[in-house]
């Protein structure tokens, strides 16, 4: 096709082409070639197993990755330097997956190497996320590495297989959803309470069958780790995935990590990720336009990541037997604020919100102060490399003086693993991305929030607005 004549095409366009082996028909769906593969020891296991029945091998075990996350302990080492793993069908999923990998040829950051963390975390730690990529994980959140200008989403297990024994996955195409977030956020509101506002406005399933770019003024001004917070939570709206161009930012982010190109290759990578954004005049089949300047900090108050409110603002009177049931479980009465409200326990962690930069947040907040009487706080860093930066800072002094406990990296209670989990009634301020009916245990209830907002709801014992502790 004539480049002069060919019509303008979106991100997500311009990746989903470059990687069909074969387009969609009628009466089949595409199939699409995968440049990254991450798997972790939860949703891997049975996908090695359909390997072996079959007699296959992996395609392409360069192009698979590994780490531990899900079922490892955080809880700090013993003096021998070992971790305690609780949990008996933990310990096995994490001796299942190192057979394996070693079986399989695989790359696995084993516990405590120093590459070993969160699989959203440790792809674009190590370089692995890249722009123009399609990244595929047995994980909801793998829409996280879309913030790099890549196309990446969760598949279920037989997926897994499928993409081990082919390096491809059959797909059906989805839509397009422009987020266009123009201004510039006050102070005190985060990437969390933007992707949160979002989600409250489109509900769960208002990102059903899309993939959505977020993009304006309020967008480009972000960090990296902030644009991964944004993307990480796109599936809380029903979305296949996030995407963000990449532009300066990004290629500054990547610039001198472990596996991108070096050399004349870094450049014609970089002059290749240039032409990844949105053509001007590229069409999307939906938009929604937000203001930054109008944005507050966020907290949910259900069981679902679309039950979204200001901080400040009252519990919407339910309007369904759905909301009903939620404000019941959650034990609190619509028509009333949630600040005030007292907590038991904080977490601060999860692929969401557990990178450097959302530990010095908290820990801004947590200096000079002390977790209130009564409250368990948790902070849990993404991955081993942010756990010694973190040290390095001085960030763990922080929060132990504050009397909060300094956690060995993992998923930890984003999923009530290992110990890691809510008493029964108990309430919990959570930087995790999922507030469902027993999600940080069983029948603990949780609400959503940003690392500034966490904190302070540790340090005043209560749903606290941030803001109203800025020094």
């Amino acid at each position: 096709m004539d480049m002069k004549t060919a019509a303008p095409r979106t991100l997500f366009q311009k990746i989903w082409e470059s990687h069909l082996v074969r387009s969609q028909t009628a009466d089949t769906p595409a199939v699409l070639y995968v440049d990254l593969h991450l798997i972790h020891e939860v949703t891997s296991p049975q996908a090695f197993t359909w390997l072996r029945e079959r007699g296959l091998r992996v395609r392409r075990p360069e192009r698979t990755v590994a780490t531990m996350d899900h079922s490892t302990p955080t809880t700090p080492r013993g003096a021998d330097g070992k971790f305690k793993i609780l949990d008996n069908q933990a310990a096995a999923q994490l001796g299942q997956l190192e057979t394996n990998c070693r079986e399989f040829g695989i790359e696995l950051h084993a516990l405590g190497s120093e590459g070993q963390g969160i699989v959203h975390v440790i792809g674009p730690e190590l370089g692995l996320t890249q722009p123009g990529m399609t990244i595929v994980c047995g994980d909801s959140h793998t829409s996280t590495h879309g913030a790099f200008g890549a196309l990446a989403f969760g598949i279920g297990t037989s997926e897994v297989s499928h993409v081990l024994a082919t390096e491809c996955l059959l797909q059906s195409r989805p839509k397009t959803l422009a987020i266009t977030i123009n201004g510039k956020l006050r102070p005190g509101v985060t990437a969390k309470d933007v992707i949160l506002a979002v989600i409250a406005r489109l509900g769960i399933g208002g990102g059903t069958g899309h993939v959505i770019e977020y993009r304006g003024s309020a967008i480009s001004a972000l960090s990296m780790e902030e644009r991964m917070t944004v993307c990480n939570m796109s599936i809380e709206a029903g979305a296949r995935a996030g995407m963000i161009a990449p532009d300066d930012t990004t290629f500054q982010y990547l610039a001198g990590r472990a596996r991108v190109p070096k050399g004349p290759a870094w450049d014609q990578a970089v002059a290749r990720w240039r032409a990844l954004p949105s053509d001007p005049g590229a069409t999307f089949d939906r938009e929604e336009i937000f203001d930054a300047a109008s944005l507050e900090p966020m907290i949910t108050y259900g069981t679902n990541p679309g039950m979204g409110i200001p901080i400040g603002a009252s519990v919407p009177e339910p309007a369904n037997a759905t909301a009903r049931k939620a404000l019941a479980y959650m034990g609190i009465e619509g028509g009333k604020p949630l600040l005030g409200r007292a907590i038991d326990v904080v977490f601060i962690g999860s692929c969401t919100n557990s990178r450097i930069s959302d530990l010095r947040a908290a820990a801004e907040v947590f200096r000079g102060r002390k977790v209130a009487d009564g409250v368990r706080a948790m902070v849990v860093p993404g991955s081993q490399r942010i756990k010694l930066q973190a040290e390095a800072e001085g960030l763990d002094r922080i929060f132990r003086d504050a009397g909060a406990d300094w956690r060995e990296a993992g998923c930890s209670m984003c999923i009530a693993m290992n110990g890691d989990q809510l008493k029964p009634g108990q309430y919990a301020v959570s930087t995790s991305n999922r507030n469902f009916e027993g999600r940080q245990g069983a029948g603990g209830r949780t609400f959503l929030a940003s690392p500034v907002t966490a904190a302070a709801a540790a340090v005043t014992g209560r749903i606290t607005d941030a803001r109203q502790l800025a020094r």
